[in-house]
């Protein structure tokens, strides 16, 4: 969670944001930005149990109403309505992802990465934060107006 609190502050979450995590797992990010922020979110997964899993904690967390779960591939996602895209996929994925990216968002859309970056694309921050022992880069990037 400290992690996610990062990514959070990063992005400058806001009541305004949607919130979209592709790859959500869980969907601890998009539910602690629809439980602290008040912003909607999109959690995206291919496994049906991690879409079960992050509709029962976001039940528990009282923020369904606020949040749109898919399964499917984050692929076959329309991002466009996303204001801030969080990743905590693998390096391939993310270059692989960058094009949908730079395609689908608006200028000014914030993506945030835990890990992984984006090969060339340099990102605006780099947040490095210590948890579990490990140390945890968080990169931010902000959607050009003109696209490479």
């Amino acid at each position: 969670m400290d992690v996610v609190q990062v990514m959070l502050r990063l992005a400058k979450v806001s009541a305004s944001d949607v919130v979209f995590d592709l790859g959500c797992g869980d969907g601890r990010i998009v539910i602690a930005a629809a439980r602290q922020f008040d912003a909607r979110g999109v959690c995206v997964d291919i496994d049906p149990q991690r879409i079960a899993e992050s509709r029962e904690y976001a039940r528990q967390a009282g923020v369904t109403d606020r949040i749109l779960f898919l399964n499917q591939d984050l692929f076959a996602t329309d991002a466009g309505d996303a204001t801030v895209v969080m990743l905590f996929l693998s390096p391939d994925l993310n270059l692989a992802v960058r094009p949908k990216l730079l395609r689908e968002l608006k200028a000014g859309a914030r993506v945030v990465s835990h890990w992984h970056g984006m090969g060339d694309w340099t990102p605006q921050e780099t947040v490095r934060v210590w948890s579990g022992g490990y140390e945890h880069p968080v990169y931010l990037w902000i959607v050009p107006a003109q696209r490479p």
